[in-house]
């Protein structure tokens, strides 16, 4: 297990940052809606800074690594929901959080050859 993210760990760092990047997009966008353009167009930067770094993220680990890495988005954007916009996490939901991340580390360590 080990293995594999050290093999994928620059990769794997990439789209850590690349999630971050487009949740916090996305939040803007939501956040637009009442704050102005200002806040549209700045979503739009750090969504597209999110989709540079993933692009980056695919020459320095494996795709069947990688990919799967997307759904830490869900993960964030719940977590960000529930600080930010004051939303409520109920139980259902902290478990789905909990399946995706035990998901991603098992696939980001499963790839032994």
């Amino acid at each position: 297990m080990l293995n594999s993210i050290r093999k994928n760990k620059t990769g794997i760092i990439l789209m850590l940052f690349s999630s971050i990047f487009v949740c916090i997009g996305q939040l803007l966008w939501k956040l637009s809606a009442e704050q102005g353009i200002f806040v549209l167009f700045m979503g739009f930067v750090s969504y597209g800074v999110g989709a540079l770094l993933m692009l980056v993220a695919y020459r320095f680990g494996k795709l069947s690594v990688l990919q799967p890495m997307l759904s830490l988005n869900y993960v964030l954007s719940i977590v960000l929901a529930a600080l930010v916009l004051n939303e409520y996490i109920s139980v259902m939901k902290g478990v789905g959080v909990f399946v995706i991340i035990a998901g991603v580390i098992l696939i980001a360590g499963g790839d032994e050859e």
